[in-house]
């Protein structure tokens, strides 16, 4: 069995990704293979799990809570406005939050990809952050 962190988990889609501890592709998650409430796969949920061969790529089955993450504690935003002077400073994302950020976009925006397409659009849009200096190394 493998372990990794759940991503994302869209209860009302009922479906999700998992990413394996062992840095390889992320893996689809759907309702079906869970035996206990899907409520519980939040971001960062560490789960154990069967990767077999699906349909559309590699599919988790066989879905077991390893480990539940802790609330995140709240960030507040703080904007100011220094008449509209832009320094080309950016917010840096970790690799994580621009995964889920990008996974979420692709989502909202065709519903109907399949997770080897997500995977690969998402793959190719780190690499490009990662190459502009845009996520955290």
């Amino acid at each position: 069995m493998l372990t990794g962190k759940v991503i994302r988990f869209d209860e009302a889609r009922g479906y999700g990704f998992v990413a394996p501890d062992t840095g390889s592709e992320d893996v689809f998650l759907h309702v079906n293979d869970l035996s206990f409430d899907k409520r519980l796969l939040t971001p960062g949920t560490r789960v154990q799990f069967v990767a077999e061969e699906g349909q559309r790529g590699l599919k988790a089955s066989r879905v077991q809570i390893v480990d539940q993450p802790l609330p995140a504690p709240r960030v507040t935003s703080h904007s100011h406005d220094d008449g509209g002077s832009d320094d080309g400073m950016c917010d840096i994302m970790s690799h994580s939050e621009l995964t889920s950020e990008v996974t979420e976009a692709l989502l909202a925006a065709v519903p109907t990809l399949t997770a080897q397409q997500i995977v690969q659009v998402r793959r190719s849009m780190i690499s490009l952050a990662t190459d502009h200096g845009w996520v955290e190394g």
